[in-house]
């Protein structure tokens, strides 16, 4: 059975460039930039926490295993990854949850759905997305990757991997990152039960 055809339009993608170079790069866009996490991709996270710990560099180990993955901070209503010393704390010479899902046959697996589309944002209304890009829209991250004289590569031709999961994500095949499973959930208080 195949797919129904994609319903996600990117704005800019026929004129915007976008090239990654990572390793060259260092993987600059994991450091400050504390992407916000849905409540199912926490939950997914935390249960196979123990699997990413042992990758996890020694002092972003520490923070884990002392406060957690997330921070207080929200971003677009959601919680924000922590970041220690200027980098994600998944961050090790690359993305540990990326290489964790890739050694299991889904790269994509692990990470927020945030980090697997960058550098496409929503432009608002479900199904309408755009390639960041210097200055567009207000872009206030000066990555040289999001400048567009830096590559000659058309967005088009470098995102498409980008732009089918934001596809998937629109189509409501990644809804499981929304909602945290109910096992996780906080049992709400009874209306009934006495206060103290």
């Amino acid at each position: 059975m195949s797919e129904p055809p994609a319903a996600t339009v990117v704005e800019n993608l026929a004129e915007a460039r976008f090239e990654c170079v990572f390793p060259t790069c260092g993987g600059i866009c994991c450091q400050n930039g504390r992407p916000g996490v849905d409540p199912g991709e926490g939950a997914r996270i935390q249960a196979n926490l123990a699997k990413f710990l042992p990758e996890l560099r020694p002092e972003a180990r520490q923070v884990v295993e002392r406060r957690g993955f997330l921070t207080r901070r929200v971003k677009a209503g959601r919680r924000t990854l922590a970041v220690v010393k200027g980098w994600c704390v998944f961050f090790n010479e690359g993305c540990v949850l990326h290489k964790a899902g890739a050694r299991e046959g889904d790269r994509w697996r692990y990470k927020p759905w945030r980090c697997v589309t960058f550098p496409l944002e929503r432009a608002g209304a479900k199904g309408r997305w755009f390639v960041r890009q210097w200055k567009l829209r207000g872009e206030a991250w000066d990555l040289f990757c999001l400048n567009p004289k830096e590559s000659p590569k058309r967005a088009s031709q470098t995102l498409a991997g980008e732009v089918a999961f934001a596809d998937r994500l629109d189509r409501g095949a990644e809804a499981w990152r929304e909602r945290a499973p109910r096992a996780l959930e906080r049992p709400r208080r009874s209306r009934s039960s006495p206060s103290r």
